[in-house]
């Protein structure tokens, strides 16, 4: 973290405290774990009301993945899942669900280097979503941008609705993703 970032302390106020839209201040955290044995990876979590809403990290993706595929065939091995995974993660991050820290971090850098505006229609999802928390959006923009939930990645769609919730904008025709 600290090689792209600096401390995570400082991270986290700034997105928690300074670019946090009000509404949402108190209730988006985010948080993150350092695993003694993993080659310096690391869990980046974000919570909402207290519960978890979407984690990056390499060693999750690799898991969710394995999960996912031996569901589909039950003699699916972890060998076959590292395989499979290293492919996938050569994906951009347009393509994926999931994420590792270090893309969190690399999308964290990405997003404080542009205007609001340019982060809210990147192309990297993870820019976005730090874009519709960030209290510089308004509420006009925060409509424009509720004609363009269904196009957001499932994952994201949360978020934008979230938004959309807590600034009273909601619109009924889009039930808040779990």
């Amino acid at each position: 973290m600290k090689r792209i970032l600096g401390s995570w302390s400082g991270m986290r106020n700034y997105l928690e405290q300074e670019m946090l839209a009000d509404s949402l201040k108190g209730r988006v955290q985010y948080f993150c774990n350092s695993f003694r044995k993993t080659d310096g990876f690391e869990l980046i979590e974000i919570r909402v009301d207290g519960r978890a809403r979407k984690r990056f990290s390499w060693q999750t993706t690799a898991f969710q993945h394995y999960r996912e595929k031996q569901k589909q065939c039950h003699d699916y091995t972890p060998r076959d899942a590292w395989i499979e995974f290293h492919k996938f993660i050569r994906l951009p991050v347009e393509e994926r669900e999931e994420f590792t820290d270090e893309e969190f971090c690399e999308a964290l850098k990405i997003y404080r280097s542009l205007s609001i505006q340019e982060s809210l229609y990147h192309s990297n999802p993870i820019v976005r979503m730090f874009a519709i928390l960030d209290r510089r959006v308004g509420k006009r923009s925060l409509l424009k941008l509720s004609q363009q939930i269904q196009k957001q990645p499932h994952w994201l769609q949360y978020f934008y609705c979230l938004r959309l919730k807590a600034e009273h904008l909601y619109l009924n025709e889009y039930p808040l993703p779990r």
